[in-house]
């Protein structure tokens, strides 16, 4: 079985995000969808929020997604996990310097685990979550950019009474 890690903090998960998993679920038998604990980060939504928002919204994938959190180095974690990859979604050209220090680093540390890139649709290279959360608290439409699910959530959370 290859299974692959979907690595990202994921405040919240986007459309965006979703595209590159429908893709990477097309590639591997098993995708496992991973909250990366980041402590340089400030998260809107605590660890297990955000897990349980994934596992809702990636509910329809049945047994070929699976998610999880993690903390640590990104290569122990995909190990532990028998995976063969990270997947990452790479938007536009300034997520590839970063994308691609990381890759080298992860061979580095671990030969076995790959990195692969998956572009989104291009109705989401303009979208991330630090967007969306911008957008939700100021009350504005949301809907196109998150599923439902995620967006009765952030408007939740941010107290909005529009964004729908």
């Amino acid at each position: 079985m290859k299974i692959a890690i979907y690595p990202g903090t994921f405040d919240p998960i986007t459309n965006g995000h979703i595209d590159v998993l429908e893709r990477a679920i097309e590639i591997f038998d098993k995708v496992i969808v991973t909250v990366a604990r980041n402590s340089a980060k400030n998260p809107m939504f605590s660890d297990d929020e955000r897990v349980e928002i994934i596992k809702k919204v990636v509910k329809r994938y049945g047994k070929k997604v699976e998610v999880d959190s993690f903390s640590g180095l990104l290569v122990d974690y995909a190990k532990a996990k028998h995976a063969v990859a990270i997947v990452r979604g790479l938007r536009a050209i300034s997520d590839f310097e970063y994308e691609f220090q990381m890759a080298l680093m992860n061979r580095k540390l671990s030969k076995g685990v790959f990195t692969l890139y998956l572009m989104p649709h291009e109705r989401y290279t303009y979208l991330n979550s630090s967007i969306v959360r911008e957008i939700a608290s100021l009350g504005g439409d949301i809907s196109n950019f998150v599923p439902k699910y995620v967006a009765r959530r952030l408007l939740q959370k941010t107290g909005s009474k529009k964004g729908k």
